[in-house]
């Protein structure tokens, strides 16, 4: 068991002192709830760009624009799931998909489809979706430059000879692949518009199993990023 956060020692007080404590906290959580409300109405006001090429996927039944992935809707999110040809799944990624299946009972509701796409063929994450127990639509973008236009891919080459664009900066990385998410509107006429993305921390709001663990005395517990996590079913082994 993770030992990461000590909490012999804690500070102990009468139950009059933890509401007065807890009352002060509220308002720190307030406020933090209301700065969350103005970056969403940002994320919302952002400019959009123009979708111009005819990306084709691989799914379930065949062959998929991304125009056939909105399923019905005018909304459509990508989890970019970090499986590239002969890997494996990603532990993280992993982590964010199990939270998938439970969102879409709702968000299928309200004008909204979430998949995860991958660069990886589809017959090699197939059985890996089937040993997770997911349901929900998984595709592949192989073939094309789905996953290198939205900054989830690099070539080896690119990366050993330079810096590159990730998370909206210039930066070196190491890893070809790369987790993200994308988000997108088809309006009435079906033109597609590309309206946000998002990567690194910025996908610990996808988490479900973070917001809990931020309540609980312990927190997250890692003594670096995600250090605990396994793949839900190895926890017993």
């Amino acid at each position: 068991m993770s030992t990461h956060i000590d909490v012999i020692d804690h500070k102990v007080v009468t139950q009059q002192e933890w509401i007065e404590a807890s009352a002060e906290l509220l308002i720190e959580e307030k406020e933090l709830t209301r700065h969350r409300d103005e970056v969403s109405r940002l994320r919302r006001e952002l400019p959009w760009v123009r979708g111009e090429k005819n990306y084709v996927f691989d799914g379930p039944n065949g062959k998929e624009t991304l125009a056939d992935l909105f399923a019905g809707r005018s909304q459509l999110i990508t989890y970019h799931f970090m499986f590239a040809p002969g890997d494996e799944g990603c532990p993280g990624c992993s982590f964010v998909s199990d939270h998938i299946d439970g969102a879409n009972l709702h968000l299928a509701h309200h004008d909204v489809t979430l998949l995860a796409v991958s660069r990886a063929p589809l017959a090699e994450f197939l059985p890996f979706k089937k040993r997770m127990d997911w349901d929900f639509k998984w595709v592949s973008s192989a073939g094309t430059d789905f996953n290198y236009d939205f900054w989830v891919s690099y070539t080896r080459a690119e990366l050993d000879r330079d810096k590159v664009l990730h998370n909206f900066t210039i930066q070196k990385l190491n890893g070809e692949e790369q987790p993200g998410l994308s988000a997108f509107y088809k309006d009435p006429a079906g033109s597609i518009f590309h309206t946000y993305s998002s990567y690194e921390r910025g996908l610990d709001l996808l988490v479900g199993a973070y917001n809990y663990l931020d309540l609980t005395p312990k927190g997250r517990n890692e003594a670096s990023g995600m250090d605990w996590l396994n793949f839900h079913d190895k926890y017993d082994e």
